[in-house]
């Protein structure tokens, strides 16, 4: 890991997202909430927050970060569902694996959910969308 003992503590928010490709059908079943295994994007959100509040303990060389608000949230659109998230923390180092980690669990987890109605379903455009904070300053896609 690298040594962050001596930089100065920041606020550092980040933003992701990712998206997974839904056929009309599983989209017409999440929005009318007849999913058998329960509400997908209820169950994808509490997944993603905890999913970044375990980071360190997935991505090795992570550094445990003391979180001070994690979210995440949909948007249902007729071909899939779009997943931002943000993470923030006043520390040493970015959250920007955090809030990537929240996108990719939350899209793994409505995959889960989905699965049993089609084997065609697609998770892709992962990335970071903007991070603040630290001496790297301001980053936006």
């Amino acid at each position: 890991m690298i040594d962050v003992g001596s930089k100065k503590n920041t606020r550092r928010v980040a933003r992701a997202q990712a998206y997974i490709k839904l056929n009309p059908e599983i989209v017409a079943i999440i929005k009318a909430g007849k999913l058998p295994k329960g509400n997908v994007l209820e169950a994808a959100r509490f997944a993603g927050m905890l999913a970044a509040k375990n980071t360190a303990g997935l991505i090795p060389l992570c550094h445990n970060l003391p979180l001070n608000y994690v979210g995440v949230d949909f948007k249902v659109e007729k071909s899939g569902v779009l997943i931002t998230s943000e993470a923030r923390c006043t520390g040493k180092t970015g959250v920007e694996m955090e809030a990537l980690v929240a996108a990719s669990t939350a899209a793994l987890t409505i995959y889960d959910m989905c699965k049993m109605f089609a084997r065609d379903l697609e998770i892709g455009d992962i990335f970071l969308l903007e991070k603040k904070g630290g001496k790297s300053g301001h980053y936006k896609r």
